[in-house]
């Protein structure tokens, strides 16, 4: 048995997987927002749930919402700060009693639909998270690419590719940059665009669902409209570099059938060939790619 871990901003996902990937249990708790300590203790108290369900797991993968610096051993760029600076690998180790492997949840997320997910059989996978933040990750012939720097697929804090005026310079980012592309395609970003457009506030779900609904309101389309362009631009630049087979997309905006059909027609316009044969696909196993990601860290023969 092997035990996955996603490790959210609100909530903490805990799945235990038999050898074939079946979902034996599966546990969900709020996260201790702002509390270190106690966030160590409910992912080992998660963990010491499961296996009392079950079995001792033969191992423990766990997602988070940044990367371990290979410098330092500490947590970076999550937008989860609490455990920014913290020895959480170590700290998790020690509370479980035993060794875990942790990755960025978007390697996660890539991870498992490259498994057993949409982009089964795939040499060369880039998984995208459009949710609260914009997160990326690569799994080249099933082994995910994590990089000397540990952070491989983090096109989200890269500029907006080919910004026009009005782009520029951008929003300002929690990375301390502006224009990146996380400010533009994330929820909170559509939805900041949308209040600059029309002066209203409304989340990201909501404008989609006005936007794709059976009698569009305009300025709701218009907003989608600048999304799958931004969208288009951010994607090519990463097919241009990376070329990937597939890249599957989760996270709320995910569930935008439209941005299916109309992305991929648009990013031919910046791609560097003659024909952009990248498939651009919805994930297979929804929220719980992550969590599923996270259990797949270790080997088979863990």
């Amino acid at each position: 048995m092997r035990i996955g871990i996603d490790l959210g901003g609100t909530k903490i996902e805990g799945i235990a997987l038999d050898a074939s990937g079946a979902e034996r249990a599966r546990l969900r708790v709020p996260t201790p927002t702002g509390d270190y300590d106690a966030t160590v203790a409910a992912v080992a108290d998660m963990v010491a749930a499961l296996e009392a369900r079950l079995d001792p797991a033969d191992s423990v993968g766990i997602g988070i919402p940044g990367t371990v610096s290979p410098a330092s051993g500490l947590v970076k760029n999550a937008n989860s700060t609490w455990i920014i600076g913290r020895p959480l690998h170590a700290d998790l180790a020690d509370a479980l009693g035993r060794p875990v492997r942790l990755a960025n949840d978007a390697n996660c997320f890539a991870v498992s639909e490259a498994a057993d997910g949409a982009a089964v059989g795939a040499d060369v996978v880039f998984g995208i998270i459009l949710g609260t933040g914009v997160g990326g990750g690569i799994v080249v012939r099933g082994q995910v690419l994590t990089g000397v720097n540990a952070i491989a697929g983090e096109w989200g804090h890269n500029p907006l590719p080919w910004p026009t005026d009005e782009e520029r310079p951008g929003p300002r980012c929690y990375c301390g940059q502006r224009g990146c592309i996380e400010t533009f395609l994330s929820g909170p970003g559509l939805a900041r665009d949308y209040e600059a457009a029309t002066g209203r506030r409304l989340t990201a779900d909501a404008i989609a669902a006005d936007a794709c609904g059976p009698d569009p309101i305009p300025e709701a389309a218009a907003a989608m409209a600048r999304y799958a362009q931004r969208l288009a631009r951010a994607l090519a630049s990463v097919i241009n570099v990376l070329d990937p087979d597939v890249i599957v997309f989760g996270g709320g905006l995910s569930n935008v059938d439209a941005l299916y059909e109309t992305v991929p027609t648009l990013w031919q316009d910046w791609v560097f060939s003659d024909r952009a044969d990248t498939r651009l696909v919805r994930n297979r196993h929804g929220d719980s790619s992550g969590v599923r990601g996270a259990a797949w860290l270790w080997p088979a023969e863990a």
